[in-house]
């Protein structure tokens, strides 16, 4: 089924968009929750049932498989929730037909629900006819779920390491496998073939005979070589990637996986000139993989989506993605990290955001992850690490431990923000033998270091009032470079008639172009490669640099031809594009010539 809207909401940090389903999903807007914190996510099913006044029971860390058991009921209960909310939209009557009024204003002019409707109103109708239209025409949003493959901590019991199911992520996985919801399952951050194994064990994930997956799985990739390897990897299993999710290597917010200078227009056309191909390559794997198994084979082809997200600012340019790439949907972040009605964030994080400027995003090494880290100078989580370093008491007391994956020191792992960690590396340091200099180096690199598992949940506490004692009242934010953008705080209504070129919400004028603000990253992003090496250059790390430059060569060319072809979008700022695009051909040239020298 096509997609009520042309955008959906990608996950945001691990609170942001926790709830986020309650607040847009009976509008058709399709949105992520994030599964990292499986306290936050009970902390947050107490609340809503005091609130909504719906029994609750607690699930303790005492009961046996209690990280899923509380994902399942959380799902459950947004689930039923969200349900509510949209039948209650579609069920008019003549005092509630304001919902679907906003509902139908919502959605893109091009929509042929909207276009139905108009038709249907000339016909003359009732509020009876009305409820029946919009119970066989409207849909609601997808309720998403995200899992970092990456964070997958073992997990101890009575100081005995619990099989690897009980690992987080697989932990995570299965709650959402015995939850109700029919939606996706977003996985990011790179392979983990035992947690792809795992899917296998949950029949929700399969197709049934005429192509229907209750389960469906999203990869998110930042290039196509990725998909095509992981794509194989599920195939081989019988699982199906129902849709790959194209996000932007630098020009995004949250962790920034940078590919080998691959820009995403170029990523773009080679998923749009090798979808069939990658489609027929995986689907007959798939087949293969089923029978094998024998498991039931659909009689038909399986839909595949191809979507983007990462920097997309404008109707022009949502309006580019969808035609010039045959795109499904684009993925609008960090603007609706200012829009209450869809997201979760506390009021002086909100007010922060609506103030930044360029200088106050930046690309840190703060996450524990050991990946660059998109965020906000002044967070207040990135304060209160500033105050611990002062006491000569740096790291986090690291509550959660969801990111203690280090086993430098400890077997059971620890996170590298965590203050027992620290403690230890910077003893470590004392006794190595390096200068003065480079030492007080190294200690920033390990002290940089913050607790943004807590920090990224920490606004939805602030919002419901909830007990800040073990977490603190620090907040981390991951917005992307995109936010300097945005200064005011929107509604659901003034942030769709944007994406829809309705009403534009931006002030500025002298906002770049999202592939030409993803080529600025590129640059910044080589150069400070170039610096890192300079002292210690080996051959290997030569042979990266001239391929990133060679890669960066390749998409400046193609965005040359790409703009200069345009005889529809962008021809107001055709001609400084292409001039941008000449510079910044010049100046790789100049870093050829640097690199030579190196």
């Amino acid at each position: 089924m096509k997609n009520t809207h042309t955008f959906h909401i990608p996950v945001m940090g691990i609170g942001f968009t926790i709830d986020s389903p309650l607040k847009v999903a009976q509008y058709g807007i399709d949105s992520v929750i994030s599964l990292v914190d499986d306290i936050l996510i009970e902390k947050l099913r107490k609340i809503y049932s005091e609130k909504l006044e719906i029994p609750y029971k607690e699930i303790s860390n005492k009961v046996d498989d209690f990280r899923a058991k509380r994902i399942t009921a959380y799902l459950n209960f947004i689930h039923e929730q969200a349900e509510k909310k949209f039948q209650a939209l579609k069920n008019v009557t003549s005092e509630t037909t304001d919902a679907l009024k906003e509902y139908l204003e919502m959605l893109p002019e091009t929509s042929t629900l909207k276009k139905d409707f108009k038709t249907f109103k000339t016909k003359g109708f009732n509020v009876s006819k009305i409820k029946d239209w919009a119970n066989e025409n409207l849909t609601m949003g997808s309720i998403d779920v995200n899992i970092m493959t990456k964070i997958d901590k073992d997990n101890y019991s009575n100081k005995e390491q619990l099989p690897v199911e009980y690992n987080d992520a697989h932990a995570a996985l299965r709650g959402y496998a015995q939850s109700e919801l029919s939606s996706s399952l977003v996985l990011s951050a790179g392979l983990n073939s035992r947690l792809y194994t795992y899917i296998s064990n949950f029949k929700d994930f399969f197709p049934d005979e005429k192509g229907f997956i209750k389960k469906k799985i999203i990869l998110k990739v930042s290039d196509y070589r990725s998909a095509l390897i992981q794509g194989k990897i599920l195939a081989k299993k019988g699982l199906w990637v129902s849709e790959y999710r194209i996000e932007s290597g630098l020009n995004c917010g949250g962790h920034a996986f940078a590919t080998d200078g691959f820009l995403m227009g170029p990523v773009l056309k080679e998923f749009k000139e090798k979808r069939n191909e990658l489609k027929n390559q995986i689907q007959e794997l798939v087949f293969a993989a089923l029978n094998l198994d024998d498991k039931t084979v659909p009689n038909k082809d399986l839909s595949l989506k191809i979507t983007a997200q990462g920097g997309v600012g404008t109707e022009e340019e949502q309006a580019f993605l969808l035609e010039e790439y045959d795109i499904d949907s684009v993925g609008w972040g960090s603007p609706f990290l200012l829009v209450p009605e869809a997201t979760t964030v506390d009021n002086d994080t909100l007010e922060k955001l609506s103030k930044a400027k360029e200088k106050d995003l930046y690309l840190s090494n703060t996450s524990p992850l050991g990946v660059p880290f998109n965020t906000l100078k002044g967070n207040t989580k990135d304060i209160q690490k500033q105050i611990n370093i002062d006491k000569n008491r740096p790291g986090s007391s690291c509550p959660s431990k969801f990111v203690a994956l280090n086993k430098e020191f400890k077997e059971t792992g620890l996170c590298t923000a965590s203050r027992e960690y620290q403690y230890l590396k910077l003893k470590e340091l004392e006794i190595l033998d390096f200068s003065e200099e480079e030492k007080v180096k190294k200690q920033d690199e390990i002290t940089e270091k913050s607790c943004i598992c807590v920090g990224l949940g920490t606004s939805a506490l602030i919002i419901n009032k909830a007990d800040l004692s073990k977490t603190g009242a620090g907040v981390s934010v991951c917005p992307g470079p995109n936010m300097a953008y945005y200064s005011k705080i929107m509604s659901l209504k003034n942030i769709t008639d944007h994406i829809y070129g309705r009403k534009n919400v931006i002030d500025r004028t002298d906002r770049p172009n999202m592939f030409i603000k993803e080529l600025n990253l590129y640059f910044e992003f080589l150069e400070n490669k170039l610096e890192e090496v300079k002292t210690s250059l080996d051959k290997k790390q030569k042979r990266y640099l001239i391929k990133f430059k060679r890669n960066l060569e390749q998409g400046i060319s193609y965005y040359s031809e790409l703009f200069s072809a345009q005889k529809e979008r962008f021809l107001d700022t055709k001609e400084d594009l292409i001039k941008t695009l000449e510079l910044k051909d010049k100046e790789l040239q100049f870093i050829g010539l640097e690199l030579e020298k190196l």
